[in-house]
């Protein structure tokens, strides 16, 4: 079991940056991939990003290539969303998901999900 909690949504005006973070409790999340997806009001959920378990291999969704990027810290079992050059558009909520196997941009496929965390972004 692992329990995923993100952090750091906020209100940013576009071109801003933001980071998020992913914090895993339970079993050691380095045996898990971990990645980013969002959510906007009327939307289906988004890959955006995600990172392999040893932290070798990243993946990107089209919408946020050379804006985001993606890092981890095992030993603090944490995740990190770095989020630059924000756009009205990347407004949404932004939810973090462990899989155990080698990643698949799958929501469906997940085995763990965090609550989720409210990115705004003004024009």
């Amino acid at each position: 079991q692992v329990q995923l909690v993100e952090s750091g949504g906020d209100l940013v005006q576009a071109g801003g940056s933001l980071r998020l973070s992913c914090a895993a409790s339970g079993r050691t999340a380095s045996t898990y991939a971990i990645g980013w997806f969002r959510q906007a009001p009327g939307n289906e959920r988004e890959f955006v990003i995600a990172i392999s378990r040893s932290g070798s291999a990243t993946y990107y969704g089209n919408s946020v290539k050379g804006r985001f990027t993606i890092s981890r810290d095992n030993a603090k079992n944490t995740v990190y969303l770095q989020m630059n050059s924000l756009k009205p558009e990347d407004t949404a909520v932004y939810y973090c998901a462990a899989r155990s196997l080698q990643w698949i941009a799958m929501a469906r496929s997940m085995d763990y999900w965090g609550k989720g965390t409210l990115v705004t972004v003004s024009s």
